[in-house]
Parts: structure tokens; C-alpha cells; sequence
């Protein structure tokens, strides 16, 4: 299996571009996969550099609603006349911040007719590969809902970010956590993907959230991956470039950062 990072944040040197967001491209044997889109169609203009054909991507996979991850959707759909996108029925659920900019993707029914499929409960796309939908609140600390709103009938509500959804790869009696802004909190996450399969966590790599996060949060998320023992931790997007930091201060785990263009071969 390898991971490649179409776009992030970060760029480190090269040709490639970045911008404020985050698209995975997954192969395995059988499958080619796309993990979000990014907030634009950069992640295409990377992919042609990498030599990654976007034609050819069989399956794509929306973390959530927030337009740093899917706003490349349509870009996407344009590009590619054969993948099956698969989601949360939440996903399209008007989003916005607290001072009322809209946050969220709009649904484009012509494009996605006959493509969008509905994930609600554990699906396994290929062998080994796994959309997981639902992320039990094991640990209230950790979430991270400030500052996130969603229209339900007209009503403002705060988003609790039911669209959300991550991956697992599982590997060798082992799983591999692919998760994006992790808005219901990495460890809750992590809990999940622990009390399914039962297998010994090889790498997490992902956006944490936690840019802003209290010190309780980050105390308690420091504390659990202490006990979980992930071999590697791969540190991106919303998680914050000072949390990294702080991590590679005390983290037990191989970390390192996944910039735009990484690649990861498990």
C-alpha cells in the first residue's frame, strides 16, 4: 500500500503547490483511492507532477463537509468519469463559522447522479481497506466543535460533525488510521478503530485538530497515544505546525510531518 499527500498545507520544496487543505491519494493492489479533495483543484495540478493519473482513481472517500476537504469535489467529477464517491448523508448539511461564512460544499445533483453512494455503517471497499462512519464520543475531551455551525430547518445548531468518517487500512495483523480534521477528536477516533479490530495501531496519520486545543486536550491526547503506542505518527493539516512541535518533544512514536507530496509506503 502507499499514501501519497496531493495536497496540504505545507510544501516542502519541489514543484508541487499547497493551500489550506488536504486530499490523499491511497493505491493498494486493487484499488485507487482518493481521501478528500482539498478546497480547490490544485490536488489535480499536483497529482499530473506526481504522476498520478486522476482518470484512473476508482473510489473517492469525503472525510466531512468543510470545504478544505471537498470544496476540489466537482473539479474532481469533471476529471474522472468512473469513481464512486462515498460519504455521510450529513455531508452536504449547510456549514459555517460563528461569524456566519459558509464553510460547507453545495450539492451538485447532476454531477453526482448515480455516484454518491451513502456510508452507514462499516464498508469495506476492497480487502483490507475500510470506511469507518461512526465515531462514539469514548472521551469528551477531546472534540472540537468551537466555532463550527450548521443550518438544520432554517435553525442555527452547533455542528457536532455527524458527517464525519475516517479509514482504516489494515495490514499484516496490524491497522493503518487515515483520518482528515478529526473533529469528534483523534483519540475517540483511535478508541474506535482499536475496539473493531482488536489489532495493534502501525500508523495514524491525519489532521488532529489541535491547533487550538486547550492544555487539558492536549494532555490527554499526549497521555492516550502514549498508551496506544502507534509505531508512527504522521502530523498534518489542521493539527497545527507548533503542535508538531511540541510533539516531537515528547512522542514516543516515529513523527514526522506530511507535507504536500510525502509519500508513505506501508
Amino acid at each position: 500500500m502507499r499514501i501519497i499527500t496531493l495536497i496540504e498545507n505545507f510544501v516542502n520544496g519541489g514543484n508541487l503547490q499547497s493551500e489550506h487543505g488536504l486530499s490523499l491519494y491511497i493505491e493498494t493492489d486493487r484499488q485507487k483511492i482518493l481521501f478528500d479533495t482539498g478546497q480547490s483543484g490544485l490536488f489535480l495540478q499536483n497529482a499530473l507532477k506526481l504522476g498520478i493519473s486522476i482518470e484512473n482513481i476508482d473510489t473517492l472517500v469525503l472525510s466531512h463537509g468543510h470545504y478544505d476537504h471537498a470544496g476540489g469535489l466537482y473539479h474532481f467529477l469533471e476529471r474522472n468519469k468512473k469513481a464512486n464517491v462515498f460519504a455521510k448523508r450529513e455531508v452536504f448539511d449547510p456549514k459555517y463559522r460563528s461569524d456566519g461564512t459558509f464553510n460547507g460544499i453545495q450539492k451538485n445533483d447532476d454531477l453526482l447522479k448515480n455516484r454518491l453512494f451513502y456510508v452507514d455503517e462499516i464498508t469495506e471497499l476492497d480487502e483490507e481497506v475500510f470506511i469507518i462512519p461512526n465515531i462514539p464520543i469514548h472521551h469528551p475531551v477531546d472534540t472540537h466543535y468551537n466555532g463550527f455551525l450548521k443550518s438544520i430547518n432554517t435553525e442555527m445548531v452547533a455542528d457536532k460533525f455527524d458527517d464525519e468518517l475516517f479509514m482504516v487500512l489494515k495490514q499484516q495483523n496490524q491497522i493503518n488510521i487515515i483520518t482528515a480534521c478529526s473533529h469528534r477528536g483523534i483519540t475517540n477516533i483511535c478508541q474506535t478503530a482499536s475496539d473493531y479490530f482488536k489489532l495493534q495501531t502501525n500508523l495514524i496519520l491525519g489532521g488532529f485538530h489541535m491547533k487550538d486545543c486547550t492544555t487539558e486536550q492536549y494532555l490527554h491526547i499526549t497521555h492516550y497515544l502514549r498508551m496506544l503506542q502507534p509505531k508512527m505518527l504522521a502530523i498534518c493539516h489542521c493539527t497545527g505546525i507548533e503542535k508538531f512541535a511540541d510533539f516531537r518533544c515528547e512522542c514516543e512514536s516515529r513523527l514526522f510531518y506530511n507535507f504536500t507530496g510525502n509519500v508513505v509506503d506501508l
